[in-house]
């Protein structure tokens, strides 16, 4: 409800915004309007990020948990991301263990915590991305991106964090992302090396 009451005025000063960009202006009154402009949208963005966000939490108020074979769910997830692999040009290196690696899960969850670090993956990755599920467990997917430093990787998985300059919603999706994976009885943890990110998952049960 707050995002929808938001919505409103924020339109109306853009629409205000555009009507003044019509006056002929000076040139450091359009540099000014042009700042307005950007932090309108900027808020905009983050409303529309908020209303996401909330709606995406309330979808997955009930768990639902059953033993789910992780092998399965991943494979099938890396196969539905494969024409934005190739429309990326980014060819995945995918080393999965042969072994079954059961565990007590909610499977809808499971496969939106896979779909959304893929797809950051993807989005965000310059040319390689490496997914791995260890005889262990250990689910491990990293990607090369110079977009990130050891201090922006610790903000990671915060709520409306952003990777290019706090404009962009991943931020929204890695946030779900924890809090599904903890909902779940897992830990989820970020590293950054050597222009790599690397985004660990590990379920107890």
């Amino acid at each position: 409800n707050i995002s929808h009451d938001l919505r409103t005025p924020l339109t109306a000063i853009r629409g205000y915004l555009d009507l003044i960009e019509q006056n002929n202006l000076t040139i450091k009154q359009k540099e000014y309007l042009k700042y307005i402009d950007d932090k309108s949208k900027d808020l905009i963005d983050l409303t529309e990020q908020l209303f996401v966000f909330s709606k995406s939490i309330e979808t997955y108020n009930v768990l639902t948990k059953k033993e789910v074979v992780i092998n399965n769910i991943l494979e099938d997830v890396i196969c539905s991301h494969y024409s934005l692999f190739k429309d990326k040009g980014i060819e995945p290196v995918i080393n999965i263990t042969r072994k079954k690696i059961i565990k007590f899960l909610d499977e809808l969850m499971l496969k939106r915590i896979f779909e959304n670090i893929i797809f950051n993956a993807i989005k965000y990755g310059e040319d390689i991305v490496n997914i791995i599920l260890t005889d262990d467990g250990v689910i491990e997917i990293t990607n090369k991106t110079k977009k990130l430093d050891a201090v922006s990787v610790e903000k990671i998985f915060n709520r409306y964090y952003t990777i290019e300059n706090a404009k962009k919603a991943n931020g929204i999706g890695l946030s779900i992302v924890k809090q599904l994976v903890e909902l779940n009885g897992g830990s989820i943890t970020a590293k950054y090396f050597d222009n790599i990110l690397a985004i660990t998952i590990i379920f107890q049960s």
